[in-house]
């Protein structure tokens, strides 16, 4: 497992635009990224590998289980709790703020995608669509012949683009780059889009 040297939780927010010094614009999102506390280390001698597990943001202590009531009894109830692959010197209790990036670090953002529920082939793999001539009617959208007869024995092969679900996938975007680190307002500012709606609980890893 990948060490990660940088990492933290946060909310998408909306999308802006940013200056750079020499007036190039970049689209950009906002990302809201409030201080985590590391609530277990973990390491080779007890567990086999050495990662540290972080809680983030708040929860009402009646919606958490006894289990974890007792794993967390001397800290908040976190609402998300998350482990990094990290090794070096870090304790239970240690609060981890956006200070860990500067301007300029590169990034993966990790996120559940939209949801787009029930979708057809056109949206859902960019397929044309059939013509518009030859007396068809109603049928613009429609898939078109899906094997059948002597094709794999008249089944339909596994793997086959149709219609179905659409979007909430796990999706990772790679290369993005800190335009911008607010401290003051525990804000990143991430250039290009990241996966998922505003809300969403995304992963970011240098």
């Amino acid at each position: 497992m990948k060490s990660t040297s940088k990492f933290f939780l946060g909310t998408k927010g909306k999308m802006t635009q940013v200056f750079d010094e020499k007036g190039v614009v970049s689209a950009a999102t906002l990302v809201s990224a409030t201080p985590m506390t590391v609530t277990q280390v973990k390491g080779k001698e007890t567990d086999g590998y050495e990662a540290v597990q972080i809680g983030s943001g708040t929860r009402s202590e009646k919606n958490i289980n006894s289990a974890q009531k007792g794993h967390l009894k001397d800290l908040s109830m976190f609402r998300h709790m998350m482990e990094f692959p990290l090794s070096g010197e870090t304790k239970r209790g240690d609060i981890v703020d956006i200070s860990v990036f500067e301007a300029g670090d590169i990034v993966e953002v990790s996120a559940i995608s939209k949801g787009k529920g029930f979708q057809g082939v056109v949206k859902r793999h960019g397929f044309s669509g059939g013509p518009r001539s030859h007396g068809q009617k109603n049928k613009e959208r429609a898939p078109g012949s899906i094997g059948g007869g002597g094709r794999a024995g008249g089944r339909v092969v596994k793997g086959m683009r149709m219609g179905g679900r659409m979007g909430t996938d796990r999706v990772t975007v790679k290369n993005l780059r800190i335009l911008q680190v607010d401290i003051e307002t525990n804000t990143l500012v991430i250039s290009g889009a990241i996966p998922g709606r505003p809300g969403t609980l995304v992963e970011i890893r240098a």
